[in-house]
């Protein structure tokens, strides 16, 4: 009986009950006027076990926020699913206000998980109204000043090229994001100046045990599976997501982050 009504609750409420998480940081060299407010989403996983109720949420949540900008790294379909129809339609209900960039994840393209490739989902998502940058760089006009986004494809998906995604960056010194889905490819990036890498890919442990931690995070580095921690001189945040797989979560809730980012003094 107990163990029923845990199912129940992880299959049937707590991946409906997403949360914002809100974090502030300081970056070098922003010359906004003001703070710049980016939302971090990912790990949509639109399938029939994430339905559109709780993509609707999260978006709602985010818009509530009323961020300068959205960043959505990756993982937007589980396998398959692109197929269906209607998440052009889905998505311009955040992009149709707010100006929203992306990065894909393994689940997106490459051939191991999503046979479409990674073209089809991108399509489809320019179709939504975002901005994909697969392996690219784009700069970004918010409150005065300027933010330089570079975007990863995936290192499951053996899309991740950082030589190709940093050619065109700019040489002067400016505030620099990178979207990665999986936050191991910060070894990757490494080499290349940036401040902050937002990824998901986690799902934050998805069931997460009391005292036990998360059963399974697919990362190499456990350090990083979930939050707002630095590395090195950089800082990552990485996100337990809005969906799922399989469609169940315990003691680990999808979330939107806002991320509210300030100029560090001295520069």
């Amino acid at each position: 009986m107990a163990a029923a009504s845990l199912y129940g609750y992880s299959r049937h409420v707590a991946p409906f009950q997403v949360q914002v998480r809100r974090e502030r940081m300081t970056i070098r060299g922003l010359a906004a006027a003001r703070p710049v407010r980016i939302a971090h989403l990912s790990d949509l996983h639109w399938s029939p076990d994430v339905p559109d109720e709780i993509l609707i949420r999260a978006f709602d949540l985010t818009l509530a926020e009323k961020p300068d900008l959205v960043c959505i790294t990756g993982d937007f379909v589980t396998e398959g699913q692109i197929y269906r129809t209607g998440y052009p339609r889905l998505l311009r209900r955040l992009t149709d206000h707010v100006p929203t960039l992306a990065s894909m994840g393994n689940h997106d393209g490459g051939g191991s998980v999503n046979r479409a490739g990674s073209g089809a989902v991108r399509r489809v998502l320019a179709e939504g109204g975002l901005r994909v940058l697969h392996n690219a760089s784009h700069t970004v006009e918010v409150a005065g000043g300027e933010i330089e986004f570079v975007g990863l494809g995936d290192i499951w998906a053996h899309e991740c090229q950082p030589l190709l995604a940093f050619q065109h960056t700019k040489t002067e010194p400016g505030p620099r994001l990178v979207l990665s889905h999986n936050p191991d490819s910060k070894k990757a990036a490494a080499p290349y100046r940036w401040d902050l890498l937002l990824s998901g890919h986690t799902h934050g442990g998805q069931v997460v045990p009391p005292l036990l931690g998360p059963i399974f995070a697919p990362v190499a580095d456990g350090r990083y599976i979930h939050g707002l921690k630095r590395w090195e001189d950089r800082w990552i945040n990485v996100t337990s997501g809005v969906g799922s797989i399989l469609g169940v979560r315990f003691n680990c809730p999808p979330e939107v982050v806002i991320l509210e980012l300030s100029r560090a003094e001295g520069y």
